[in-house]
């Protein structure tokens, strides 16, 4: 009998920071769009901000129900695709969101666990996006932004209610038109390069 499509939720997060693109954004719903073999893939766009950002998040896996989830963010100044290993019970931003909040030395869950590891199969993510030529690493800082904040929501989720499923979140470069615009150099990369690499990392799953 054939195989059934493995059920992927990925999110991406709107435009922050001034900026009207977001790599995240574009990247999930390219794939949701067209995913690869074996995959069905829903997305959803979680906004930039530390109240709504999670129960965005929340909301979206119990609509898709998902067997797998990766949640995917920008990292503007990284030259390569990073998979996140690790997430912090910390918020510690200056950088406003979007309701124009800031935040220092918080906890994203009073009393819970200092960390969450991704249960994503990083290495052979890592290994097939560098075998199709897309600069890729595993990084051990998510930041204290809205980005590790919902790393860290979906890892505390899944482990208290007890979703023993691959979960973990990507950071992705900033794309070209927002590298040309940014006051000095900055590292960029195609949202066609990015697509290469991710469904090359979907893959493995």
């Amino acid at each position: 009998m054939p195989t059934e499509p493995l059920r992927l939720l990925i999110t991406g997060f709107e435009p922050f920071g001034g900026s009207t693109l977001n790599p995240s954004e574009q990247a999930a719903a390219a794939l949701a769009q067209d995913p690869p073999p074996g995959l069905t893939i829903t997305a959803a766009v979680l906004p930039v901000d530390r109240e709504n950002g999670p129960a965005a998040l929340l909301a979206a896996l119990a609509a898709a129900q998902p067997q797998a989830v990766i949640c995917l963010g920008e990292a503007s100044r990284r030259p390569a695709i990073s998979l996140e290993r690790v997430a912090l019970n910390l918020m510690d931003y200056r950088i406003p969101d979007n309701l124009g909040q800031t935040v220092t030395d918080e906890p994203i869950v009073p009393d819970g666990p200092a960390a969450y590891f991704s249960t994503l199969p990083l290495r052979a993510m890592l290994g097939a996006m560098l075998a199709v030529g897309v600069p890729a690493e595993l990084s051990l800082s998510a930041g204290a932004y809205l980005c590790n904040q919902v790393m860290y929501t979906l890892l505390h989720h899944l482990a208290q209610t007890g979703q023993n499923i691959p979960a973990g979140f990507i950071h992705l470069p900033a794309l070209p038109q927002q590298a040309a615009s940014a006051p000095a150099p900055s590292a960029s990369m195609s949202l066609e390069t990015t697509l290469t690499g991710l469904r090359a990392a979907l893959g493995v799953l």
